[in-house]
């Protein structure tokens, strides 16, 4: 949903919702404003990004026009991405199309293992604002639709191919999902100001056929979990509203999820099920992360990336290692009327994938590859000095 359309349906239903907000929540520190472990942006480059030192970026698709090698036309609107190995070597992006009226779908890039693009190929068509989804640890692609009654696709990235209805994912306005793979639940979010934060537990491993569906409540900062409807959105009084959950990303035990309406990024504690809010812009004076859409982490690192839709038109990294500290990454320049979008890492690390949603003119989306010297956890970097700095400006 763009935000502008959100803002206006929070202040239609703020009088009458039970926000997140209200029960007794944990905060976590707050990051530190600051450049981050790569440094400030440079001027932007000649695909109009503002990257850091050493990092580099090309255009891997245009909406419209056929990906580079191929005769697959790029669709509109690319939204929530995600990467898997490729059989044989490389690796496969794929990439939400959030056009409405079954004109939606997702289409997969597959690159050797010198990152040249061999292909270009659907793996689901004929749906309404398929907006995200996420990956599971099978290596299927799972892609929801973003309308009252969007429906969950299995999709096998692959090869050219349709996407199999899970019904028991729920029937709600989907946005990302995550997997835990030592559990198999599968952990939803809604984009609806008075949104629920879903979890189907397969009965038997993996499989999405047989199973139980369920709503969170959150209590003093525990989360419970409540068996909910597979063919209605959860607006129970006894669950947790969250203002417009947008991503969702599984890294090092814990469950991060972002949402847009009050601009927070939330961790969930998987093993303690205790929630607590990781970042809150409205508490937080500079920051450039002002609104929240897609994030992917970086599991080398521990860094999260967030989207923005809105804000300045960035990505920024927000690291769950160490001291926190936000900072802008990417920024898109001349992308006014765009939102970011289709965060991924290839599978080992090194490659971002990244899309401006309407691109420069407000209509066709286009998706960018970001290379350069990533970083690991135990790398080391002059935090305190840019925590000092970042103190001194303010």
């Amino acid at each position: 949903m763009d935000r502008r359309e959100f803002l206006k349906q929070a202040t239609a239903v703020a009088g009458g919702v039970s926000w997140a907000g209200a029960f007794a929540e944990s905060v976590a520190a707050q990051p530190i404003v600051g450049d981050g472990p790569y440094g400030r942006l440079l001027p932007p480059n000649a695909d109009g990004l503002q990257l850091p030192a050493g990092f580099t970026s090309r255009l891997i698709a245009n909406s419209g026009v056929p990906v580079a090698h191929t005769s697959h036309v790029w669709h509109l609107l690319p939204d929530g991405a995600a990467c898997r190995p490729r059989l044989g070597g490389g690796w496969i992006y794929v990439s939400n199309g959030e056009a409405t009226d079954g004109l939606g779908g997702v289409a997969a890039i597959a690159f050797d293992a010198a990152g040249t693009i061999v292909d270009a190929y659907p793996i689901l068509s004929g749906t309404t604002r398929s907006c995200s989804g996420g990956m599971t640890p099978r290596g299927t692609y799972l892609s929801g639709e973003e309308h009252p009654t969007g429906k969950v696709f299995e999709c096998d990235p692959t090869r050219r191919s349709e996407g199999i209805h899970r019904p028991l994912l729920g029937s709600f306005a989907h946005e990302m999902i995550a997997v835990d793979s030592a559990t198999g639940a599968v952990y939803m979010v809604e984009d609806q100001p008075e949104g629920r934060f879903y979890k189907f537990q397969p009965r038997f491993g993996s499989d999405l056929t047989t199973g139980n569906l369920y709503a969170a409540r959150v209590v003093g900062g525990h989360v419970s979990w409540e068996p909910t409807s597979t063919t209605e959105a959860d607006r129970s009084a006894t669950t947790t509203a969250f203002n417009g959950g947008e991503g969702v990303w599984i890294m090092h035990g814990a469950l991060y999820f972002t949402t847009k309406g009050d601009v927070r990024v939330w961790r969930l504690n998987l093993a303690t099920q205790q929630l607590t809010v990781w970042y809150d812009a409205q508490t937080l004076v500079g920051t450039s992360l002002t609104a929240v859409d897609n994030l992917i982490g970086h599991a080398a690192s521990g860094d999260l990336f967030v989207a923005e839709d809105g804000g300045n038109m960035e990505a920024v990294l927000l690291n769950t290692r160490g001291p926190a500290v936000v900072a802008p990454f990417l920024r898109f320049v001349g992308h006014d009327a765009s939102e970011v979008s289709g965060l991924a890492f290839s599978p080992d690390g090194t490659r971002f994938y990244v899309s401006s949603q309407r691109g420069t003119d407000g209509v066709n989306g286009s998706v960018y590859e970001v290379s350069g010297p990533w970083r690991r956890s135990g790398d080391r970097w002059s935090l305190l000095k840019r925590q000092r700095r970042a103190r001194t400006c303010r």
